[in-house]
């Protein structure tokens, strides 16, 4: 049992912080054992060409039989808008020396992969990191990330209205509040114990998280990945028409991207809200452009498409 002993038991001494790369981190067990999260296969499929592309060693290495993964792919977010790459930028600027302490904290003994200059795996840990991320998260993000808003949203109504004892309680079965101490069972035989004064808990909504999630050792600062609500509608796709006669003009799907653009967006992920592939949601989003009701530009790897002025028009005349 984790347990993290409240200084106080007010609203300032716990706060709650969204994390990219704690995503990426936690994801790496539904990589290495995709049996055990079924509501993420949908998320599996759809990215299965891009992982055909990633440094698979590394990553499959960054976790043991446990599922455990490195502390320093969990670092303590700054806040709900914490980005990614400032994130692994973090990561990229440690001793190399940490980096191996980090890995030999979930492995007795590290993979031929891991275990060469510890300079040069750190390279070779961050290039995987980051393509995991481009190629399987980026484009849908946004998406996720909404979801772990909407989570933070909903824990500060129960605080709110129930107080944070019973906060503690719909988070998991696996945590509660004791008194000021804040209580996380473990599925090992992990166990310490440590203050939170000074420095406060930070509580981490993540998709890949089945229960209550703590930093391997007491070193690390205090903070608690939990599941978020929601993720059983994550890969569902959205219900969104265009209205009837704009639909009748130019087809049902092509009205409903019209409808579902009025904020920038990628191919890749209008086919994950929609439920279709990226190339038929291209085709259409080329005939879009083509007649003027969209407009594009290239944001890093990806194509972001935009409702245009004469597409708002159109759908305000439909």
């Amino acid at each position: 049992m984790i347990e993290y002993e409240l200084g106080e038991l007010d609203l300032g001494e716990v706060r709650f912080a969204i994390s990219p790369l704690n995503e990426v981190g936690l994801a790496l067990r539904v990589f290495r054992d995709p049996g055990r999260y079924p509501q993420h296969l949908p998320w599996l499929r759809m990215t299965e060409a891009a992982r055909a592309e990633l440094d698979t060693e590394v990553l499959v290495a960054l976790t043991n039989d446990q599922l455990w993964t490195p502390d320093f792919l969990h670092p303590l977010p700054a806040s709900p808008l914490t980005r990614f790459a400032d994130e692994l930028a973090g990561v990229a600027a440690l001793p190399p020396r940490l980096v191996r302490a980090k890995l030999l904290e979930v492995h007795d003994e590290l993979p031929p992969v891991l275990s060469g200059r510890s300079d040069r795996v750190l390279r070779r840990v961050v290039r995987a990191v980051q393509d995991f991320w481009v190629g399987c998260f980026e484009p849908w993000w946004p998406r996720m990330r909404a979801v772990l808003e909407a989570d933070v949203a909903h824990r500060g109504r129960v605080i709110a209205h129930r107080g944070l004892a019973a906060m503690f309680e719909d988070l998991s079965v696996r945590m509660r509040l004791v008194g000021n101490v804040v209580q996380v069972t473990t599925s090992s035989r992990l166990g310490y114990r440590r203050s939170t004064t000074g420095v406060g808990l930070t509580l981490v909504p993540s998709l890949f998280s089945r229960g209550g999630s703590t930093p391997i050792t007491p070193e690390q600062p205090p903070q608690v990945m939990y599941a978020a609500r929601g993720i059983g509608t994550l890969w569902m796709a959205d219900q969104v028409a265009g209205p009837a006669p704009l639909a009748d003009l130019i087809g049902p799907a092509r009205s409903s991207l019209l409808a579902l653009l009025d904020s920038p967006a990628s191919s890749t992920e209008l086919g994950v809200r929609l439920g279709v592939t990226a190339s038929a949601v291209n085709q259409h989003l080329r005939a879009l452009r083509a007649a003027g009701l969209l407009t594009s530009a290239r944001h890093g790897r990806a194509v972001l498409y935009l409702r245009s002025e004469l597409g708002d028009r159109l759908l305000r005349g439909g």
